[in-house]
């Protein structure tokens, strides 16, 4: 329809055309109304296509736009939301925060008052310590000194050395800690002491008081060097006579013993001896058994200077009044001397020097407290 209206794709139109343009323009003829309406349209339609494209173009471009703006401010006002919920959260980590603070100045200042405290109480604390220490080092002689008294005498009660050697180490640990320059000689004492408590031997109590009993218990049968009528025992390896077999026999057997011990001729050398009554004899054999007696006190008590002055007057005492020819004044005298000799180097280790350095420490201690 548009090639049928459209004059120019005619081939008579198009001579003029060619001819138009090889010749010069000549006024154009006079044209008819509808061909004009139909140039109008078909120049018009190309400008009507552009602007509906213009018009679609834009509008889609306006709903791109729209939707772009409308996603915007919808994020917007999630982001202005978000923000605000931000925003109250904020304000109230910051009101948190604001007490948090108070509550924490609030504690910092109880805690500088406590740290004031804690100050003052370590500067009394400091002289306090001071004080402590000086008054050790000043009662550290007076401490130690009545230690080794009372283990000197657990000792000498119990027997043993243990007591004395603990307090001696305890005493040696101590005054190595100290600082003090006047305990150094009670150090040098209490070292020799130790040495000494080391090497003392106590002798076996137990054994000493078996012996002495069985001294005790022979003491009633030890014949007085003055007896008569005791039966001599029979040497070892001698014949044992007959035993008689007819009565005159034993009847002569009895009047000859008789008769021989009526008279006895013996060599007297303790005069004294041979004076004895029944009566003193009994008192003799009384005073022996208090002898031993006080000597098994005296072990008990540790007291080995007495013990041995007492065995040495019952060793004295068996020598003078018993007969010194019988078996069993012998034993006797044999586990006497035994006694005797086991006893002679007994003695209780003593701290004697080590008590002296500490008085000596105690008097200058107290003449510097008094020059304080």
């Amino acid at each position: 329809m548009n090639s049928e209206l459209n004059p120019a794709t005619s081939p008579a139109a198009a001579a003029p055309a060619v001819t138009s343009a090889a010749e010069p323009a000549a006024p154009p003829p006079p044209r008819p109304a509808g061909l004009a309406r139909a140039l109008r349209r078909r120049s018009m339609q190309p400008g009507l296509v552009v602007a509906w494209l213009i018009a679609v173009v834009g509008l889609t471009v306006s709903l791109l736009l729209w939707q772009k703006v409308e996603g915007m401010q919808q994020q917007l006002a999630r982001q202005s939301a978000d923000a605000g919920s931000k925003s109250v959260e904020a304000r109230t980590l910051a009101r948190q925060a604001e007490e948090t603070v108070r509550d924490t100045a609030a504690k910092v200042a109880v805690l500088e008052s406590k740290v004031g405290d804690m100050l003052a109480y370590r500067a009394q604390l400091e002289d306090l310590v001071q004080v402590v220490a000086r008054a050790r080092d000043e009662n550290l002689a007076v401490e130690l000194e009545a230690a080794l008294r009372v283990a000197q005498d657990q000792t000498q009660l119990t027997g043993s050395v243990e007591p004395l050697l603990a307090a001696l180490r305890t005493a040696e640990r101590r005054l190595g800690r100290s600082n003090d320059p006047r305990l150094a000689p009670v150090a040098r004492a209490v070292a020799r002491d130790l040495e000494r408590v080391k090497a003392a031997s106590i002798p076996d109590t137990a054994g000493l008081l078996a012996r002495i009993d069985q001294l005790l218990r022979q003491a009633d049968e030890l014949p007085v060097a003055n007896a008569v009528g005791r039966a001599e025992p029979a040497q070892r390896g001698a014949a044992v006579p007959k035993a008689p077999e007819t009565w005159w026999e034993r009847w002569w057997l009895a009047v000859r013993n008789e008769a021989s011990g009526l008279l006895r001729v013996s060599r007297v050398e303790r005069p004294e001896a041979s004076m004895l009554s029944p009566d003193q004899a009994f008192f003799v054999r009384e005073n022996l058994k208090l002898r031993l007696q006080g000597a098994r006190l005296a072990l008990l008590a540790r007291q080995y200077e007495a013990a041995r002055a007492d065995l040495a007057a019952a060793a004295s005492a068996l020598g003078t009044w018993f007969d010194p020819a019988s078996r069993r004044t012998q034993g006797a005298a044999t586990l006497l001397q035994q006694i005797q000799g086991l006893t002679k180097s007994a003695e209780l280790p003593h701290v004697q020097e080590t008590l002296a350095a500490l008085a000596g420490a105690v008097a200058a201690s107290g003449q510097a407290a008094g020059s304080r």
